[in-house]
């Protein structure tokens, strides 16, 4: 064996057994999904009758970002193809991110690709090229030649463009697009408002069954980091550790993503100081550098313009806060000096309230109507979701890198 050894490198890590538990791509075990029966039963009572063939309830599950939806639904997905398998009826799912695909033709591709088997079908779903309507010809076909009934999850279906694909896919069977199979859509939105937007001919038929899903506690949010916490190696976890992540995370959010995030932090942190075991104090700091992290990750490869925006909010945001929320015009009056400060020539107001629609579409503020009465009219009003201290932290970095 070499002795030349490259202490560049760690080759043993001395914090985590299997960190893979840690990363949010990470679908739980069955034993690892906390707080969430009584949601999971409701949801497998909702898509029964997929096992023996028939069409499944479409569903609209609604709750905060962290509420575990996105892991239900795909974990219900999962067991119903198993347990409909052994019934001797083939079914499959296919998942939509709606916030990557979100226009008719890359979502319907997406669902196309995902479930197509060329050596059954003899049929190719090219990425791209091809019109629409002949990537729904070709989903019909897949999904008769193959399947006996298939479930197609549509996570943040809110960003979709429009309303097009949930038309298509709920009433394929009534419109005689379909022969056989029977589909069944479940979308899943953080805007409980989402519905209200909806055609009436789509609400009709997609909203069979809607479920919300509550944030986490402290004692689900400990349950759940409990879960992992063979993420890391025996004895290296101070005990105080998780009880402190999972109060921190339920009174702020009640994000199981987010807690997670902070127990990886953590530990991570504990690396790079070089302690073998992972201390309450981290949990602080791990807490401060997930929000950091996530938000610089959500404002990456923005114009500065749309930045200096965003600056603007943070300020209003740190000097009132008592304020639940901000006009567009005093905004504005923030951003315009801010400008100053740049030497950079302000946008039109038109162009601000883009920009602020464009931070809602991404969750990093919460836009509400706001009626100010005879006199004055109705107004919109935006408020931050991100910690105001973290996004003005952030964006002095931005703009000084």
């Amino acid at each position: 064996m070499s002795s030349s050894g490259d202490d560049l490198f760690t080759r043993d890590d001395p914090i985590f057994e299997n960190k893979e538990l840690l990363e949010i791509n990470h679908l739980p075990e069955e034993g690892r999904i906390v707080g969430r029966d009584d949601e999971i039963s409701e949801l497998a009572n909702a898509v029964n009758p997929a096992i023996f063939g028939q069409s499944p309830s479409n569903l609209l599950i609604y709750g905060k970002t962290g509420t575990g939806k996105s892991l239900c639904a795909k974990y219900i997905s999962e067991r119903l193809v198993r347990v409909a398998g052994e019934e001797g009826v083939t079914s499959a799912f296919a998942y939509v991110d709606c916030a990557q695909d979100n226009t008719e033709t890359q979502a319907v591709q997406t669902i196309a690709h995902t479930l197509n088997e060329p050596a059954v079908t003899d049929i190719r779903i090219p990425d791209k090229g091809l019109s629409t309507s002949t990537y729904y010809k070709r989903l019909w076909t897949v999904l008769d030649t193959q399947y006996d009934v298939v479930l197609v999850i549509l996570d943040e279906v809110d960003k979709l463009d429009d309303d097009d694909i949930l038309m298509q896919l709920s009433r394929a069977g009534e419109a005689g697009k379909l022969e056989s199979c029977k589909i069944g859509v479940i979308g899943i939105s953080n805007k409980i408002k989402y519905k209200d937007r909806l055609d009436e001919r789509v609400k009709s038929s997609l909203c069979e069954r809607e479920f919300v899903f509550p944030p986490y506690d402290a004692n689900q949010l400990r349950s759940i980091m409990q879960a992992r916490s063979d993420a890391f190696k025996d004895g290296v976890l101070e005990p105080s550790v998780i009880p402190r992540a999972a109060a921190l995370a339920a009174r702020e959010h009640g994000d199981a993503r987010k807690a997670i995030d902070i127990l990886r932090y953590a530990g991570e942190i504990a690396q790079s100081k070089g302690n073998e075991t992972v201390r309450e104090e981290f949990v602080v700091q791990a807490r401060e550098r997930a929000e950091t992290d996530r938000f610089r990750e959500l404002i990456r490869g923005s114009t500065p313009h749309s930045r200096y925006v965003l600056q603007a909010l943070a300020v209003l945001s740190l000097n009132t806060p008592e304020e639940d929320g901000f006009r567009t015009t005093k905004i504005y009056d923030v951003y315009e000096e801010i400008c100053r400060q740049e030497r950079s020539d302000p946008l039109s107001l038109r162009r601000v309230r883009d920009l602020l629609k464009e931070h809602a579409f991404l969750d990093i503020l919460e836009q509400a109507r706001r009626s100010g009465g005879s006199a004055e009219g109705s107004y919109t009003e935006h408020q931050l979701l991100e910690d105001p201290e973290v996004v003005r932290k952030v964006l002095v970095e931005t703009d000084d890198s």
